[in-house]
């Protein structure tokens, strides 16, 4: 019986590895955000919840940028995502005011969870999907991961800056995050901002727009967090007008294809195919 020799492991450049440790780092700040929450510190909660999102962003669009996408992180950005936007979230509001609700207000936070997840696993399942329309590559289903956490933690951002009062009422609250739970396995389109194409007549104000918002962090950070929080529920009803636009579309006919031109030969006659 021969034995077969180990393949050794091939040297990995550490730009291809930049991804994947920038899932880890998500990873951290999403389990940071819980150690928070245990510690009664809210505010550092939300904004470890806030650095996952960014990281999350992020670690997507390098990977395909260097070319480093793989199965490997596509699994370790879901796990990532399941733990930062699904159990820390869910952990924060319990012990934030939803533990007052009892039993009911553990059962809504089990429910965003396993949303949460479902939303993930049908993500990933529509990825393999390659007989949707070219318009449906713009628009998610459903809410995703990242945006139905900081839709569900909006009241407590709120709280920071109001104050308290009937904002932390926990069947304010359970009412809530039943209603984000909904939104992530729902069937409406929601927009998606990695496909988004900048006009260059745009670049400026874009660029313009993210300094505004990197100064109002700076300054004032839960108005902020709030006014994107209510520009991204805005723009779900705008999503849905746009993609009932594009059904009544007619597909686009391909177009005939062209002969092929004859050759040129170097000598400048006429040369046939090869």
């Amino acid at each position: 019986m021969k034995l077969r020799r180990r393949q050794p492991l091939r040297r990995q450049s550490i730009n291809r590895l930049i991804p994947n440790i920038l899932t880890l780092l998500a990873l951290c700040a999403g389990l940071t955000a819980m150690r928070f929450a245990l510690e009664q510190h809210y505010q550092m909660a939300v904004i470890a919840i806030v650095v996952a999102a960014v990281l999350d962003g992020l670690d997507g669009r390098i990977a395909r940028l260097i070319g480093a996408t793989s199965k490997f992180g596509a699994e370790l950005d879901s796990l990532s995502d399941f733990v930062c936007f699904g159990v820390a979230p869910a952990v924060m509001l319990y012990l934030w005011v939803m533990h007052g609700g009892g039993r009911f207000g553990w059962a809504v936070v089990l429910l965003y969870a396993v949303c949460t997840a479902l939303r993930l696993a049908r993500f990933n399942t529509a990825l393999d999907d390659t007989a949707r329309p070219a318009w449906s590559f713009n628009y998610f289903t459903g809410v995703p991961a990242p945006a139905g956490a900081g839709l569900a933690i909006l009241p407590m951002i709120a709280s920071f800056e109001i104050g308290p009062g009937w904002l932390d009422h926990p069947w304010l609250i359970d009412a809530w995050t039943i209603v984000v739970s909904g939104l992530m396995v729902s069937r409406i389109p929601t927009f998606a901002f990695k496909r988004l194409r900048v006009p260059h007549w745009m670049v400026l104000p874009v660029l313009l727009a993210v300094g505004i918002m990197a100064a109002g962090m700076a300054a004032e950070p839960w108005i902020t967090l709030m006014g994107i929080g209510v520009a991204y529920i805005v723009s779900l009803p705008l999503a849905w007008r746009a993609t009932a636009r594009a059904r009544r579309q007619p597909p686009a006919e391909p177009k005939p294809a062209e002969p092929p031109a004859p050759l040129v030969s170097i000598s400048g006659g006429r040369g046939e195919p090869r």
